[in-house]
């Protein structure tokens, strides 16, 4: 299984007791949907050298979600521009029959939504078996428990805090207690992505989230360098 990982901090709650989790690390994943496309590479390289950990990588087909964004061969390019890990996040309807396209493009963790596959075990053994790691997501409407069959086949758990689809929407803070939820059932990765900022960030690592989806906050600043340093002290 590919791995290109790194980080050491332990997770705490809001009493200091660590939390349920075999995964100690805290991740920044800079989200692409945000970054200039005219000049795709030099921001990659740019959120790199500022010390982000992962690239997410929003891959919207227009069906499951309004959106049309990017596929393979875009992450083809672009997986020649860094070594750092694609956390792609695939918000397409059955998923099963494209994975190893993005898997053969570069990506490094494939992520799918429990609403968009008809069969969801056999979606994640997919993925398994093309040898990438195994994420699965929700809807914000959709129930947190309907996850709950899968968790064992599972390395991260993308949980949305906005509507899928576009980018530079607010933080749904309703969405924190699922995060706690999965945490106190899941030991793995727990990612949050939408309306991630110094402040909501802080809050989703409280409830137990190890891996920072944050596309706006990052790119729409000057200096990046200094806000992802930021966002890695509000989520120590």
């Amino acid at each position: 299984m590919n791995d290109r990982i790194h980080g050491s901090d332990p997770i705490f709650d809001t009493g200091g007791n660590s939390l349920v989790t075999s995964d100690p690390r805290r991740l920044i994943a800079p989200s692409i949907l945000s970054a200039n496309f005219s000049r795709l590479a030099e921001e990659i390289a740019e959120v790199e050298g500022a010390g982000c950990d992962w690239v997410h990588v929003d891959v919207m087909d227009g069906h499951f979600v309004p959106n049309l964004t990017i596929g393979p061969p875009v992450i083809r390019q672009i997986r020649k521009v860094t070594k750092l890990p694609f956390d792609v996040h695939l918000m397409i309807d059955e998923p099963i029959e494209t994975v190893q396209a993005y898997r053969d493009a570069g990506a490094d963790w494939l992520t799918v939504h429990v609403e968009a596959c008809r069969d969801v075990p056999e979606t994640l053994d997919r993925i398994r078996k093309i040898g990438a790691n195994v994420g699965l997501s929700l809807r914000p409407k959709t129930p947190v428990t309907a996850l709950e069959p899968y968790l064992n086949a599972l390395d991260l758990v993308l949980v949305m805090t906005v509507e899928p689809g576009f980018g530079g929407q607010g933080f749904m803070p309703d969405m924190l207690d699922k995060i706690g939820w999965l945490r106190s059932r899941f030991s793995k990765l727990i990612s949050v992505d939408g309306g991630i900022n110094l402040e909501t960030a802080r809050l989703a690592a409280r409830k137990g989230s190890n891996v920072f989806v944050a596309g706006s906050a990052i790119f729409n600043q000057s200096d990046r360098k200094s806000f992802i340093a930021e966002l890695r002290k509000s989520i120590s």
